[in-house]
């Protein structure tokens, strides 16, 4: 489709169905995408992890997240529903949220309007014209107001309502900027003036998991990542991670997967 030159990526609408294909780590695994997002979920309940924060999610509920928000959620069979990805450096011509929300769509004219809207961009989208890519500026510029709208009529999740799911809010956008890099979380905590113990204390109490398993999944998410989607050199991927060696990193990514890197990228 045509891509609008202000902007690094097109507009994508996609059944949630198609980000589990590959394996439930394509939708568990913490990860961020580069561009804002919006998640539609029209069926299915289980838990999702904002930001280091979990909560249950349950049919009509509808997340956004801005880009570079770490996140990862449960789905199963009986999931169902609709992402949005919108183009890359959008976020000042649309007015996009700054922050995570989390939806709880309680009324049936909600449902039907967000139906409404995310169908419109999508009809705009297989029109692949530059009209229809003015068209789809409009209609996600109606859904960012919709978004504003539904703060003073839906229940919401607040993920940095309190002083440890704030912390924890800091410590996993440091992660997400540095998981490329050698760091440790003994690094972040120093860095967050805390200590680890009390890092993974915390940690455990907003999502069920200490730092070390947020930081170790952020990684092999992005392992896993390359594996699939790029031939580069299993050493140059161990390099990126900011592995000492190919064969620290195997083992690493055995201990965390059940297979090593080689393994893992035959049966992908």
């Amino acid at each position: 489709m045509t891509t609008d030159p202000r902007f690094a990526s097109p507009f994508r609408v996609l059944p949630l169905a198609r980000l589990g294909n590959g394996g439930r780590w394509r939708t568990e695994a913490m990860r961020s995408y580069g561009a804002p997002v919006l998640i539609w979920f029209t069926r299915g309940q289980g838990r999702i992890t904002v930001n280091g924060v979990t909560a249950g999610y349950g049919p009509h509920n509808c997340i956004f997240l801005p880009a570079g928000t770490m996140h990862g959620f449960e789905m199963n069979t009986q999931t169902a529903g609709t992402i949005v990805v919108f183009p890359q450096g959008c976020e000042g011509e649309l007015s996009l949220p700054e922050d995570p929300l989390h939806l709880r769509l309680r009324e049936a004219d909600q449902h039907i309007e967000l139906n409404n809207l995310v169908d419109d961009l999508q009809r705009e989208m297989e029109k692949n014209t530059g009209r229809a890519q003015r068209a789809m500026m409009c209609h996600a510029g109606l859904l960012s107001v919709w978004l504003d709208r539904q703060l003073d009529r839906s229940e919401t999740n607040a993920v940095t309502s309190s002083a440890p799911a704030r912390l924890v809010n800091a410590y996993t956008a440091l992660v997400e900027q540095e998981f490329h890099s050698a760091k440790t979380v003994r690094d972040y905590a120093a860095h967050l003036g805390v200590t680890p113990t009390h890092l993974s204390r915390v940690c455990n109490r907003t999502c069920g998991r200490p730092a070390s398993a947020i930081l170790q999944d952020r990684v092999h998410y992005e392992a896993r990542r390359l594996l699939t989607e790029t031939h580069l050199p299993i050493k140059d991927i161990a390099r990126s991670l900011g592995f000492s060696s190919a064969a620290y990193f195997t083992r690493a990514f055995l201990k965390q997967t059940g297979k090593t890197p080689s393994s893992f990228r035959k049966s992908s």
